[in-house]
Order: structure tokens, then C-alpha cells, then sequence
């Protein structure tokens, strides 16, 4: 909750000196876009994957096939890395306007931060919306914003600081490591942590509180790290030299000409992919111990071929329906087939396609994998597409209705000629088809006891298909006896 602001300024005058209170905006209303906790921190020091949530963010209709900047800032707890994020938003809310830092009294939202020496944030928590970027190139990409945990708080194990900041580091495209400071500062992320790290990372940095601009080297390594001392301690005010430093950094960093996309193997991955990694490394991190490389190009070479599959599947998904989707008439059944046979063959290219780890016998099961969930799918589509057959959809009451006319007339026929057993079973027969008809309209009137609905589906389409295959049966029969009178003739 925000506390009384009344005799300071949002983040610090441009002019003179203000003390700060450190504290955050009240949260946002619904409806807005809002930090999203993703990994959440159990009191026994074990990490679970909001999945759900996180789904729900990268796999957003407008982004979940745009290629992602994932950016993260990380670093010793209590520094400022949430402020330094909401900073962050406000250029990306603002970015068109050279006045994006706002006004000194306007408050500074956003992910949660305050003063004092207990930690805020915990786990990672991604900003609810992505943001779509222009590229110089053309390209539109999607840019993640990401808050981390701070290491070496009092309340987490090395493992905790080494986990949070090991997986932010695999999933972001850039990384912000700063200290408070300045880069000597012995809470700064140690090797211990960059040894659980299959890749080696290169961090430059700018003098202490010194500005950012041509001095500071922006290495393209994978991901791109930038160390920094930019932000001054929590306990002394913002002045003139701090701004104007946060003028120079925000924009370099988040300029679309600076911005990198991130890259595994070669290929850039999009947000969906990006969920598959997630969930791939949050798995090696389950244990009590830190993962050995192995195990984490392991989980790269997994998510990799996942993430194709994930690919595959939406390219195979959005073709059928364009081919029978709901706004789509009936398709004739062979044509049907026709069109999935061509779209799988599709599909299966785009996987072949995608540059992947662990070599050909290791996508192997993958690709198994893969043709068994299109052919999933495609036993629904075949279901409804039939069900858009006003024949197919019409074949349960068309079929009790022919039940209950030919027991009617066996009925009068066998009572006319005084066999009143039969006629009374055919009654019987007649009366039971037409309560189960009378049910059948209203559970499809109705949407209620949809599996007794189901059951009287399966046994009218049991009785039309034995039907059928009768007709077939005598008519095959029927050829042969011509066929053999012609013979004798």
C-alpha cells in the first residue's frame, strides 16, 4: 500500500534534492496490466511454475508468435532492481515522447518496491503485458519485461539466490547486474552461481555511478549482460546526476535498434517457445542440489524439440481451421482427409525444419510425438465437421422416428391378423422410442444430461450403420445373382 506522500516527490526533484519514500504504488486495478508472480518461492525452499499464468501472457493471441526480448534485471537484494524496472515501464508506456520520464510528482507504479532492509520481491514476476516493438529491420518483436528476487537476502539459501538467478539468466535475451554501490560490491552475483550456466557469460561495466553512455560496452554474447552501478544507496536522495544518468540508460537499453532477441541454437525463439524452456529448466531445478551442465543442455535439447513440436502443432491447428473451423461450411469427408494429409505433411516439414539440439535419433520421439497429436486433433475436426452435415445431425431422431413408424405398422398389421403378443411388443418397442425421442430433444434443447444424450447418439447411430451395412450386404448380393444369371444366359 502507498504511504503519505504528501512531503515528497514521486522519484525526486530535478532541481534540488529530496529524500525518498521508499515505498510502491497501491496495486492496479483489474483489468490492468500488472506484475505477474510466474515463480513462486515455497516456504521449504522449493520453486513452482505458475504455468497457467504464464501461459496466459506468452501465449497471447497477438504475441505467441512474435520472437521475444526477454529482459531481466539481477542482483544483491534490497538495491533497487523493481525500481529501476518500473523505470523501465515508463519508457516503454512512453517511449515516443522525449518527456518520458514524466513529471517529478507523477508516482512511480509498477512492480512493487519500498525502502527498509527486508526483501519484496520473490521468485520472478513478469509484466502482465508485452509490449510490441519495430525493429529497425522491419521485424515486429515482443519485448518481456522481467523482476527477479534478490540473492543473498536473509531468508533464502545460496541454492535460492544460485536458482532465481541462474534461470533468469537462461531465459532472458539481456540482463541488467548491477550493485548499488558499484561492481566491486562483494553482494554481487559470485561465480558459484555462473557455474550452474551452460553458457559463458561476459559481463562489462561503467565506473561507479558514473554515466551511461559511450563508455559503457554492450558485449553480444548470449544473453547480452550488462553490469551497471547505476542506482544510488536506498538511504541517500536522488539528485540531478542520477537522472540524467537514467536518461542516458533507459533508452540505450530499450532503443529497438538495441534490442536482442533471444537466441538458442542459432534460432530465435518466440514466446511460445519461451514457455516450453520455462518449463523444461523449472524441472532440473527441483532437486536439492544445483543441476550439472549436462543436465541443463539436456533440458535446452528437450525444450528445443518442444518448442518445434509447440510450432508445428499451431501451423497445423491454423491450416484446418482455415479448411473446417467453425465459420467453415462441410466438407465433404474424402476432401477432408485430403487436405489434413497435406497440412500434416506440413507440419512435420516445420519440424524438420527448425534447427534442433540432441541430434536425429533424439527428435526422433519428438516427431513420433508430434504425428500422434495431429492425428488427435484430427479425429475432432472430423467430428465437427460432421456435425455441420444437417444428415449426420439429423440422423438420431430421423432413425427412432423410423423405428416407431415400422412398429406402428407391425403393430397394426399383427393385431389385424389376431397375434396380439407381437402387437403388444411392438407397442411396447413404439412407446419406448418415443419417450427416448421426446428425450433426446430435450436434452439438445436443453444442454442438460448431455452423457444420456451421448448414449442415445451411439445406439441410433449403431441401428443406421447396421442399416446401411444390411443395404450394402443385400445390394452386393444382389449384383452377384445378376451376375450369375448373365454367366448362365
Amino acid at each position: 500500500m502507498a504511504r503519505n506522500r504528501k512531503d515528497r516527490d514521486s522519484w525526486g526533484s530535478f532541481t534540488d534534492k529530496a529524500t525518498y519514500d521508499w515505498s510502491s504504488e497501491e496495486e492496479e486495478p483489474d483489468g490492468r496490466a500488472r506484475p505477474i508472480q510466474v515463480l513462486v518461492v515455497k516456504d521449504d525452499h522449493t520453486f513452482e511454475l505458475d504455468e497457467a499464468a504464464l501461459s496466459r501472457i506468452l501465449l497471447a493471441e497477438e504475441v505467441h508468435n512474435r520472437e521475444v526480448v526477454a529482459i531481466s534485471v539481477a542482483g544483491a537484494f534490497r538495491k533497487g532492481k523493481s525500481f529501476l524496472m518500473d523505470f523501465m515501464l515508463r519508457y516503454m508506456y512512453n517511449h515516443a515522447s522525449e518527456e518520458w520520464l514524466g513529471e517529478s510528482e507523477e508516482p512511480l507504479t509498477g512492480f512493487s518496491w519500498r525502502g527498509g532492509s527486508e526483501r519484496e520481491t520473490t521468485g520472478i514476476q513478469i509484466w502482465s503485458e508485452v509490449f510490441l516493438v519495430d525493429k529497425p529491420d522491419g521485424r515486429k518483436v515482443a519485448v518481456l519485461l522481467m523482476d527477479t528476487q534478490g540473492t543473498f537476502d536473509s531468508q533464502s539459501t545460496l541454492r535460492d539466490s544460485a536458482t532465481v538467478f541462474a534461470l533468469s539468466t537462461m531465459i532472458s535475451s539481456m540482463q541488467v547486474q548491477y550493485s548499488g554501490f558499484g561492481p566491486n560490491d562483494p553482494t554481487v552475483i559470485t561465480s558459484t552461481v555462473a557455474l550452474a550456466l551452460t553458457t559463458p557469460l561476459v559481463a562489462g561495466s561503467s565506473p561507479a555511478r558514473g554515466r551511461i553512455g559511450t563508455e559503457a560496452t554492450r558485449l553480444h554474447t548470449y544473453p547480452t549482460i550488462l553490469l551497471i552501478s547505476l542506482l544510488p544507496d536506498l538511504c541517500l536522495e536522488i539528485d540531478r546526476e542520477f537522472i540524467n544518468n537514467l536518461q542516458i540508460l533507459v533508452p540505450w537499453l530499450l532503443g529497438p535498434k538495441n534490442l536482442d532477441v533471444k537466441e538458442i541454437n542459432g534460432s530465435n525463439i518466440t514466446c511460445r517457445g519461451l514457455l516450453e524452456y520455462f518449463k523444461a529448466y523449472i524441472q532440473i531445478y527441483q532437486g536439492e542440489e544445483l543441476p550439472h551442465p549436462k543436465s541443463m543442455l539436456q533440458a535446452t535439447a528437450e525444450a528445443n524439440n518442444l518448442a518445434a513440436v509447440a510450432a508445428a502443432r499451431d501451423l497445423y491447428n491454423k491450416k484446418m481451421e482455415q479448411v473446417c473451423g467453425g465459420d467453415r461450411p462441410f466438407l465433404a469427408p474424402a476432401e477432408l482427409q485430403a487436405r489434413h494429409s497435406d497440412i500434416r505433411e506440413e507440419a512435420l516439414q516445420v519440424f524438420r525444419g527448425v534447427k534442433k539440439m540432441g541430434g536425429e535419433e533424439f527428435s526422433r520421439r519428438y516427431l513420433l510425438q508430434l504425428e500422434g497429436e495431429v492425428d488427435e486433433v484430427f479425429v475432432q475436426y472430423i467430428k465437427h465437421n460432421d456435425s455441420k452435415n444437417i444428415f449426420h445431425a439429423a440422423r438420431t431422431p430421423a432413425t427412432l422416428f423410423v423405428v416407431i413408424f415400422i412398429m406402428y405398422v407391425a403393430a397394426g398389421i399383427t393385431g389385424f391378423v389376431g397375434v396380439d403378443i407381437i402387437a403388444s411388443v411392438c407397442n411396447m418397442i413404439l412407446g419406448l422410442t418415443l419417450i427416448t425421442l421426446c428425450t433426446w430433444a430435450y436434452i439438445r434443447y436443453s444442454g442438460e444430461y448431455r452423457e444420456l444424450g451421448q448414449v442415445i447418439d451411439q445406439v441410433a447411430g449403431a441401428l443406421w450403420d447396421q442399416v446401411v451395412k444390411s443395404h450394402s450386404f443385400l445390394k452386393g448380393l444382389t449384383q452377384r445373382i445378376k451376375r450369375n444369371d448373365s454367366r448362365k444366359g
